[in-house]
């Protein structure tokens, strides 16, 4: 008989969770610890990543911890995950959740703001994949496979003014799962990699949506953007929660069977 309700812990595994100082990052970060898994927070928010996790270790004790970590810097990953298996003695589930919106109308958008998110939105992620499996899989430092989850968007399913840095960049990205994923499962290193496409959600860049929609001049005030943006989502606004129950889901045993999917979290958006 299938116990369902221990799928979905993780007693035992090791995570690391990229921009985890803040916002989704630290939401997911406690999501796993919940379920019984050590996390490692990673952010180039040093000071305020370090606080964040001294204060999930005050409830989840020595199982939470902080490395300071630049996503688009290779060194930086190869350190945070040496630092991860030797704190932690393993690495099982890697969260790809760093990640930065740009909004420009196209025709102001100026390259090294287009390839500033190219770097973190994509070669971060890339980099995230790359290492992660180098441990991972069989004869790695950890070697007993695992799962990666890579946040996308919305924006990486369907276009929307002002963000096509930024759609680019996550529309990327579901494609740098899906080819990894049939890649991994192919040569048998028993890694399950899938993307999450959250819509908007209550946090400091969902914030940040609704204000630059005013910037580039696609409405009028901060009330009526937010009222434009909410009516987009059929539920109403998500809430990190929502983001770190999907992630929790994949990052469990629950969906074993799931490698290369897109999990859409938008309330409704992209079925409008």
């Amino acid at each position: 008989m299938t116990h369902y309700l221990e799928q979905i812990r993780l007693d035992g595994k090791v995570a690391l969770v990229s921009g985890a100082a803040r916002g989704l990052g630290a939401e997911i970060a406690e999501a796993l610890l919940q379920a019984g898994a050590s996390v490692m927070l990673t952010d180039v928010l040093d000071t305020l990543g370090a606080e964040t996790a001294q204060r999930l270790a005050g409830t989840y004790g020595d199982r939470a911890a902080f490395q300071r970590h630049d996503v688009t810097r290779e060194e930086d990953w190869v350190a945070a995950i040496a630092a991860t298996v030797e704190c932690f003695g393993g690495l099982d589930i890697l969260v790809n959740n760093a990640g930065i919106e740009t909004a420009a109308l196209v025709a102001e958008c100026e390259l090294a703001e287009f390839q500033r998110t190219m770097a973190i939105n994509v070669d971060g992620v890339f980099l995230g994949i790359k290492h992660a499996l180098r441990v991972m899989r069989p004869g790695g430092a950890s070697g007993r496979g695992g799962s990666i989850i890579n946040l996308s968007s919305v924006a990486g399913l369907i276009g929307m003014p002002s963000l096509t840095a930024y759609c680019t960049a996550k529309g990327a990205v579901r494609l740098m799962t899906k080819a990894t994923a049939v890649e991994s499962a192919k040569l048998g290193y028993g890694v399950r990699i899938n993307s999450v496409h959250p819509a908007i959600i209550k946090t400091d860049m969902g914030a940040n949506v609704v204000n630059n929609l005013v910037r580039v001049g696609l409405a009028p005030d901060a009330a009526s953007a937010d009222a434009f943006v909410e009516s987009l989502h059929p539920l109403g606004y998500g809430q990190p929660r929502d983001v770190a129950s999907a992630v929790l889901y994949l990052a469990s045993p629950a969906s074993g069977w799931m490698t290369g999917a897109e999990l859409v979290l938008d309330g409704g958006a992209s079925a409008c």
